[in-house]
C-alpha cells in the first residue's frame, strides 16, 4: 500500500501571511476580556491579559508576526515538547513502560486518575507524565536543566534563560505537583528524590520565551525531525512523528479533541496562554495570550491558530 502523506507543495495561504496575520489580530481582537490568567501562579497574575502575540514560521519563506512576538512569557507546558524531545535523544531506555501515550480526558493536575493507573500517567503532556520525563533525565544526564537550555538556546537561535521570579512561584505554590510525584514514588514510577526532579520540571516550566522564539525553535517538528535552519537532526522521522501525534491527541490537556476538531494540526499549550502548533511540512505557529478557558487553554490563542488554518487553507486532515 502507498504511504499517504501531506502535500507538501506550498497552500494558497501561506504566501499571503503578511495581509493574514494582521487580519487575524483584528479578528481575535473581539475576544478581549474573555478568559482568566493562571492566578493560582502568582508570578503569572500580574500578565496583562490583552497580550497577544502570532507568529509563524514557514519552512520555505520568512517568518512573519504581528502583535507583541517579542515579550517574552513562561512556556510553562510547552517546555514538555522540548523535555521529551530531550529524553528520546538520550534516554536509553523504553521510556514508554513508564508513560502511556493515551488522553486523559481528565484535568492536567488529576491525582484521580493517577491513583486508578497505578502511578502510570497517561501520556508526557501532563504533569504526572512531564514529571516521569524528568526524573527519566536525571537518571541520563548530569544536569537536565542545562542541556535543556542548551538545546532550546540552539534551537531558538538565541540565549533562553529561566525566569527565576516564576520558578520560584511555581515551587512555592505546587504543592499538587509535589503530591503528584510523590504519589508516584509511591507507586515506584520516581526513581530520584522527588524534590528534585521537581526542581527540574519547575524550572523548565519557567523557560521565558518569545513567540517568534517559540515558532522557530520547534521546527524541526514541522521538518521531519531536522532543525531547518542548523539542518542538525534533532529527532528520527519516526520519533518526529511520534511526538506530533501525541500533540494533537494530549497536547491541550483535557480539550485536545476541541483542538483537533477546530484547529486540525497537532498543538501544545501552557498556561502562560502560549499555544505551539505544527503543520508538517509546511510551517510552525506560536500564539500568546495570556486569558485562558476553563481548560487552561489560551482563548486568542485557539482562536487565532483556528484562523490561520483556515485562511491559509492547511490541516493535516
Amino acid at each position: 500500500m502507498a504511504e499517504i502523506s501531506l502535500d507538501r507543495h506550498e497552500a494558497p495561504g501561506v504566501g499571503q501571511l503578511d495581509t493574514i496575520l494582521p487580519r487575524i489580530a483584528d479578528e481575535v481582537a473581539e475576544l478581549t476580556g474573555q478568559g482568566r490568567v493562571a492566578d493560582y501562579i502568582p508570578a503569572l497574575a500580574r500578565v496583562p491579559a490583552e497580550r497577544f502575540a502570532l507568529s509563524v514560521n514557514p519552512l520555505r519563506g520568512e517568518p512573519v508576526h504581528v502583535g507583541d512576538h517579542d515579550t517574552t512569557f513562561s512556556i510553562q507546558s510547552i517546555s514538555k515538547v522540548f523535555t521529551l524531545t530531550l529524553a528520546l535523544q538520550r534516554f536509553e531506555g523504553d521510556l514508554w513502560t513508564r508513560i502511556g501515550r493515551e488522553p486523559s480526558g481528565d484535568p492536567f493536575n488529576s491525582l484521580v486518575q493517577l491513583e486508578h493507573e497505578n502511578g502510570i500517567p497517561r501520556n508526557p503532556f501532563i504533569n504526572a507524565g512531564a514529571i516521569v520525563v524528568a526524573d527519566l533525565l536525571l537518571t541520563c544526564l548530569e544536569d537536565p536543566l542545562h542541556e535543556l537550555v542548551t538545546m532550546v538556546s540552539e534551537l531558538a537561535g538565541s540565549k533562553i534563560v529561566v525566569d527565576g521570579e516564576v520558578a520560584l512561584s511555581e515551587a512555592e505554590t505546587g504543592y499538587r505537583n509535589r503530591s503528584l510525584a510523590h504519589l508516584m514514588k509511591g507507586f515506584g514510577n520516581i526513581i530520584h528524590d522527588p524534590e528534585d526532579v521537581l526542581d527540574v520540571y519547575f524550572a523548565q516550566c519557567s523557560l521565558a520565551m518569545t513567540s517568534d522564539q517559540l515558532a522557530r525553535s520547534l521546527a524541526y517538528l514541522a521538518n521531519d525531525g531536522v532543525d531547518p535552519v542548523s539542518g542538525d537532526r534533532v529527532l528520527e522521522v519516526s520519533q518526529a512523528r511520534r511526538v506530533n501525534a501525541l500533540m494533537l491527541t494530549c497536547g491541550t490537556y483535557d480539550a485536545a479533541g476541541e483542538f483537533a476538531f477546530r484547529v486540525g494540526i497537532p498543538c501544545k499549550s501552557g498556561v502562560g496562554g502560549g499555544v505551539v502548533g505544527i503543520v508538517p511540512h509546511h510551517m510552525t505557529a506560536c500564539a500568546w495570550s495570556p486569558g485562558l478557558d476553563h481548560t487552561g487553554n489560551s482563548v486568542k490563542g485557539r482562536a487565532a491558530l483556528e484562523h490561520l488554518v483556515t485562511q491559509t487553507g492547511l490541516s493535516v486532515f
